[in-house]
């Protein structure tokens, strides 16, 4: 199954070249994953690092090492990303708690919230990791579509091994990689991606929830106070009118910005950021239910510049509005 988590092209693998600069490294890594702290340790010193990624929709894919022992610490918080760790060779330790450590060998997934929690790792000199950056907001949006609740910081501020027997984690990864070895464009922004992307993360926060001992099902309703679910439900409501912050802010009983960050806090994005979603989504609903045209759709739903609308539709859904509403007629 290991052998099976490589999303690198099967032309290119053996002539992957090394990389032996840190800073170069260094700038890879704040990319694909945050800003961190690395420290290599032992007798080594001189990388020799084998990167390669690839997009599944919103989540980034990498298949990495940094070819000497290294110890990570200060992961950036403001970057606001879920780090889901699969050691492929070697052994990698990873902090569990603030006095635990949890240690994989190969076939093992670590996930931590580096926006929630403190995050530490050390890897062997032989590590190989196939890893995947997921955006806090995207797990967060997908709990509140499929369960009707953003989980609280129970759940992000867990840190533990997912996966496991009886789990088909490694399955779905497996076939993730496999996929975008063969397929990165459709993987990266086709509809490919976007079901690739949702299955992953459902699993990931169905196993991450058994681990916190979690039932994503128990309560419905955002679990947070009474003003955000009320914010959430007017917008929910009124998103064809376009309400301003102000108004949601008014509704809900609270300043705008005790508002904004309560949303920020439990349902992962800003009241505007939800309001967008609320509105796409809407579009989306309309053009598989029955709109008579893509302009009609979106202007029900209050956009008036088709270019700007169609550029934000593409990016949440990975097609342009009109091969949405194409599939649905047949054409």
């Amino acid at each position: 199954m290991v052998d099976d988590l490589d999303p690198r092209p099967p032309t290119g693998r053996r002539s992957m070249v090394l990389e032996r600069d840190w800073e170069r490294i260094r700038s890879w890594t704040d990319d694909k994953y945050m800003p961190f702290q690395v420290r290599p340790v032992g007798r080594e010193r001189s990388p020799a690092s084998s990167m390669f990624s690839v997009s599944v929709a919103d989540i980034t894919m990498t298949h990495f090492s940094y070819g000497v022992e290294v110890d990570l610490t200060d992961f950036d918080p403001d970057a606001g990303n879920v780090l889901v760790l699969t050691t492929l060779r070697g052994r990698t330790r990873h902090s569990a708690t603030d006095t635990a450590v949890a240690e994989l060998g190969a076939g093992q997934t670590f996930v931590v919230d580096c926006s929630r929690a403190d995050y530490h790792l050390v890897a062997d000199p032989d590590h190989l990791q196939l890893n995947l950056t997921i955006p806090h907001r995207m797990l967060a949006d997908l709990a509140l579509r499929w369960w009707g609740q953003v989980p609280d910081d129970r759940l992000w501020r867990h840190r533990c091994v997912v996966g496991g027997p009886g789990s088909p984690w490694l399955a779905l990864l497996s076939y993730a990689a496999r996929t975008a070895s063969v397929a990165p464009d459709d993987v990266a922004t086709g509809r490919i991606g976007l079901h690739l992307q949702e299955m992953i993360a459902g699993q990931l926060l169905n196993d991450w929830a058994g681990a916190a001992d979690l039932d994503l099902r128990a309560s419905p309703g955002v679990a947070a106070p009474a003003y955000v679910r009320l914010g959430v439900r007017y917008i929910d409501e009124h998103a064809r009118e376009l309400p301003t912050v102000a108004e949601v802010a008014q509704v809900a009983g609270v300043s705008v910005r005790a508002l904004s960050g309560a949303f920020l806090r439990y349902v992962g994005m800003s009241p505007r950021a939800y309001l967008v979603e609320q509105r796409l989504q809407g579009v989306y609903r309309d053009l598989t239910n029955g709109a008579p045209t893509v302009a009609a759709a979106a202007r029900s739903w209050g956009y008036v510049n088709m270019g700007v609308f169609a550029a934000a539709y593409r990016r949440r859904f990975g097609e342009l509005p009109s091969a949405t509403l194409g599939r649905r007629s047949g054409r």
